[in-house]
């Protein structure tokens, strides 16, 4: 069945920590019932946080945007890739040292604000470079940064997203303005500090004064991954870039706790399911059949998915789903899984 017990998922955690882009907005307006769940949240005394991979913003731009679709949000529940990439070469620079930024105004304001200086060009004989996402990063900057980077630069990069969310769809990402430098210099970045590495959630987590941290986020390879490495429980919403086919394909390391269609999950308990779930439970049951999973039954579609995910999370790679019946069909059509006719 769906949540333990028939129990809201919040009761069981202390702090609940949002990733943004797909799960409390797209781009600049807010995904529908997210301003509600987080109003419900406050309402009930909850902590939430905001850990974000977005590096073109300041904690406070973050907390200012929010607040202005609806959601009260201060500087200080806001953590960002890039503010957490600032401090750490903080920690491993002089007080002053250049550092070559490719990325947008608010990274280049982040390391000023821990006394660092930011410059645009390998001839001022940056310490390090570091790279978050801009949207007008270009060629130029790009050059500057491989050349500084072959001069003995540390090369920071704030993520590897490989896209972002869009009204249009997924769009180029940071790890996209990585992968040309990758190619360019022939090896990876010294540094990667934002998800799906640890860094944000354990920064996080520690506000949760020992009790247990619920990671929400719509992408199996930055939020789900970074959750697991953290130790973390997680929630995926299926409101951003990971879908249905990309779970049922998760490798374990990118494999949530729990799944919902939106964050209506945190409150209803016929919202959410723990995955994997039995084989054969909750009205619905899969069968291999030559190597074809049958899908039939009736009942809650997110109960379907948990029989799904079991079995396909056991098989040695993502075999064809087939409906049985017509309920099944519509619940594969509804998670954008073909039915086979």
């Amino acid at each position: 069945m769906s949540t333990d017990a028939g129990e809201r998922l919040v009761d069981g955690y202390t702090l609940v920590v949002f990733d943004l882009d797909g799960v409390i907005y797209l781009i600049d307006r807010p995904i529908p019932g997210a301003v509600d769940a987080v109003a419900r949240l406050h309402a009930e005394g909850r902590s939430v946080a905001y850990a974000t991979n977005n590096a073109s913003r300041r904690s406070s731009d973050v907390a200012d945007l929010l607040t202005g679709m609806g959601v009260p949000a201060r500087p200080e529940e806001v953590l960002t890739s890039a503010a957490a990439a600032a401090e750490l070469l903080r920690d491993r620079l002089p007080a002053g040292a250049p550092v070559l930024v490719v990325g947008a105004e608010a990274l280049r304001a982040e390391l000023r604000a821990v006394g660092l200086t930011p410059v645009t060009l390998a001839d001022e004989k940056p310490a390090a470079v570091v790279q978050g996402y801009g949207p007008q990063v270009g060629w130029t900057e790009l050059a500057e940064a491989s050349v500084a980077v072959r001069q003995g630069a540390i090369w920071v990069a704030t993520n590897t997203d490989r896209t972002l969310p869009s009204a249009r769809g997924p769009l180029p990402g940071n790890g996209s303005l990585v992968a040309v430098l990758r190619t360019a210099l022939e090896r990876d970045p010294d540094l990667v500090v934002g998800k799906p590495e640890s860094a944000l959630f354990e920064t996080a987590a520690r506000r949760s004064d020992g009790g247990r941290t619920l990671v929400v986020g719509d992408r199996l390879d930055t939020d789900i991954e970074g959750a697991r490495r953290a130790g973390l429980d997680s929630l995926l919403v299926l409101t951003g870039v990971s879908g249905v086919p990309e779970l049922l394909a998760a490798e374990p390391r990118r494999r949530p706790t729990y799944v919902a269609r939106d964050l209506a999950g945190l409150f209803d308990p016929a919202a959410a399911v723990r995955v994997p779930g039995a084989a054969d439970a909750g009205g619905w049951s899969v069968t291999d059949r030559d190597g074809t999973l049958e899908l039939a039954g009736s009942g809650l579609s997110l109960d379907a998915l948990a029989a799904l995910c079991a079995a396909a999370w056991s098989a040695p790679a993502l075999p064809e789903i087939r409906p049985v019946g017509p309920d099944a069909a519509n619940v594969l059509e509804s998670f954008g899984l073909p039915t086979g006719g």
